[in-house]
C-alpha cells in the first residue's frame, strides 16, 4: 500500500510540476489515468491520498469493433492532425475517408511525412493527441468500413 501511495503522489507531483490536464501511465496490461480538472481538484486529490489512500482502479480501454481497421504509425514521429497550426484537421471522428486520403502528418527528423489511409470507411477513433510522440506500430486511427 505504501508503494501505491508513493506512486500516486509522484504522479500528482508530475501533474503539478508540468501543469498537465491528465496523466496516463501503463504498467504491464493495466492503464492508470489521473485527470486534473483544476488546481483545486489536484489539491483535493492530494489531500485524499494523505488522509486515506484509495486503490488506483485500472481504466478500461475502449475496444475497437470487430470489423475496424487500425492505422498504425509506420515511423516514430510527432503526430499532427493538421497541415499547419491553426489549419483545419485532415480528418475528424465520423468523417468518411477513402484509400489514399491523408489522415495526419508524422514529423520525423524535421521531415513532414503525410500518412494516408489504406482503408475506405468512417473514422471511429483518433488515438494520439495532437503534438504527441508516436512509436513505430502504435495505433493512430480506427476506421470502420
Amino acid at each position: 500500500m505504501t508503494d501505491e501511495r508513493g506512486a500516486l503522489e509522484a504522479m500528482l507531483g508530475l501533474i503539478r510540476e508540468f501543469d498537465l490536464d491528465a496523466l496516463t501511465v501503463r504498467v504491464g496490461s493495466a492503464t492508470y489515468e489521473l485527470i486534473a480538472r483544476s488546481e483545486a481538484v489536484v489539491t483535493a486529490a492530494a489531500e485524499v491520498v494523505e488522509a486515506a489512500p484509495a486503490p488506483v482502479v485500472p481504466v478500461a480501454a475502449p475496444v475497437a469493433a470487430a470489423n475496424a481497421k487500425k492505422v498504425t504509425a509506420p515511423i516514430i514521429g510527432v503526430f499532427y492532425r493538421a497541415p499547419s497550426p491553426g489549419a483545419e484537421s485532415f480528418v475528424e471522428i465520423g468523417d468518411r475517408v477513402e484509400v489514399g486520403q491523408v489522415l495526419c502528418i508524422l514529423e520525423a527528423m524535421k521531415l513532414m511525412n503525410e500518412i494516408t489511409s489504406d482503408y475506405a470507411g468512417v473514422v471511429r477513433r483518433i488515438l494520439p493527441e495532437n503534438g504527441a510522440l508516436v512509436s513505430l506500430g502504435e495505433e493512430m486511427f480506427w476506421i470502420e468500413p
